[in-house]
């Protein structure tokens, strides 16, 4: 009997909603065949399978919420075992009524399964077929975006199946060398409180005004986590802001004569792209700024990978686009296209949404003329930025009106002091004033 568990399809999920079943007990399913459907903080994905059996039993029912990452959640049988008798899948359970609780909830105390330690991340198939390598997709991901040979890696998940932890260990299980420019797993996105933090202490219950008329929306799972990581960055981070004001006008003349150059291939470039090459190149331009706090060490970048902010239906996700100081405008301007259309869609893979090393959050678009972004951590920093306006502006020591953006950083004051961030904050606002200098 093979035990299929609740997969880890992002480096940051702890639990997740089995939204719905694709088989039925007695269907026989074989590598490659999606099981089901499972929503996380970030999207609804396709679970497929990896082995090859026979549906045993359907453990867990479709809508069940908080299923924690390695609970069983399916059992197949192997040719020669006796399949379970077939019954009826699990009727569609309430939240929270099976495995582990859900998420605590604005008015609900945190229930102690999630005070406890999350599980590791456990392989969501067990058991090897033929000479295939025992990995689980999540650690498949990983070690194809990190570039590591499985066949090297010691297994310590069940039936000696590689999991996501395993692959911080180098062969037999030798602790690996960390690479210069790779953060640890991190998203900016919202994630689960480090265990090493409290937890944020959940808000009071709340009546609505009486006699008011009200409708009670049943928060999703990236609602709740949004709400909960949110909280924890402004309990637990040390906030301080500093704005500048910036003048668009050569920035403005800029894309508009790239634009007219890249009108055969089909780009066209945002002034948010190349407010994106900027903050890459101001990160470059000022490297201590381009850091993450992590405890009683300080981990300091090789790269400027920038998550960019994204409203989706229901809350929000920042696609990265790694590299982004190296990258030409018009391979930034067609990567952020291309994720931002997927990123609504929910097609993100987890890899294009995790590890980036600073964000950039722009209502511009709305009007705003500025604003204070909350740092998402485990990031040092986030650049909010303002509508380009109208205004008057002292150009070459004369009066006069020109075209200008306020923006913001926001910087955690554990990794980053009062002066560096002045001088990040100074180089973002040379390169926007100054721009031919980003296509050197």
């Amino acid at each position: 009997m093979i035990d299929i568990t609740m997969p880890a399809l992002s480096p940051t999920m702890e639990t997740g909603t089995l939204s719905k079943w694709l088989v039925k007990v007695g269907d026989t399913v074989k590598s490659g065949d999606v099981l089901a459907e499972i929503e996380t903080d970030k999207a609804t994905m396709e679970v497929e399978s990896i082995d090859e059996g026979t549906v045993a039993e359907l453990l867990v029912g479709e809508g069940t919420e908080g299923v924690p990452v390695g609970q069983v959640i399916m059992r197949l049988s192997v040719e020669g075992e006796e399949a379970t008798p077939p019954a009826a899948a699990p009727a569609p359970a309430p939240a929270a009524a099976q495995a582990a609780p859900a998420p605590e909830s604005a008015g609900q105390p945190a229930p102690k399964a999630e005070e406890a330690p999350a599980p590791a991340p456990v392989a969501s198939h067990a058991a090897p077929a033929g000479d295939r390598v025992n990995a689980s997709p999540l650690a498949r991901r990983l070690a194809q975006a990190k570039g590591v040979d499985l066949t090297t890696v010691k297994g310590t998940g069940p039936n000696g199946r590689i999991v996501k932890a395993d692959l911080n260990a180098g062969p037999a299980g030798q602790a690996a060398q960390p690479q210069a420019a790779q953060p640890p797993a991190a998203d900016p996105a919202p994630t689960a409180a480090p265990q090493d933090k409290p937890a944020p202490v959940a808000a009071a219950a709340s009546a609505p005004p009486a006699g008011v008329p009200a409708e009670a929306i049943k928060l999703s799972s990236m609602r709740k986590t949004i709400a909960r990581r949110l909280t924890e960055s402004k309990q637990t981070v040390p906030h301080f802001y500093l704005t500048v004001d910036v003048r668009l006008d050569a920035l403005l003349k800029l894309r508009g004569d790239l634009n007219k150059s890249l009108e055969a291939s089909g780009v066209k470039l945002s002034v948010n792209d190349l407010l994106i090459k900027a903050l890459g190149l101001a990160l470059v331009a000022v490297p201590d700024s381009n850091v993450q706090f992590a405890g009683d060490t300080l981990y300091k970048f090789g790269r400027a990978d920038v998550s960019v902010a994204v409203a989706i239906p229901g809350g929000l996700i920042t696609p990265v686009i790694t590299d982004a100081a190296n990258k030409r405008l018009s391979v930034i301007a067609t990567e952020m296209k291309d994720l931002a259309a997927r990123a609504k869609d929910g097609k993100l893979k987890p890899e294009e949404y995790s590890g980036g090393t600073a964000s950039i959050s722009n209502l511009g678009m709305f009007g705003i003329k500025q604003f204070d972004a909350v740092i998402n951590p485990p990031q040092g920093l986030i650049l909010a930025v303002g509508a380009g306006e109208k205004r008057p502006y002292v150009v070459d020591d004369a009066l006069a009106i020109a075209t200008v953006m306020s923006a913001t950083g926001s910087f955690d004051h554990r990794a980053i002091d009062g002066a560096i961030g002045a001088q990040f904050m100074s180089a973002f606002k040379t390169l926007v004033e100054a721009p031919m200098s980003m296509l050197a």
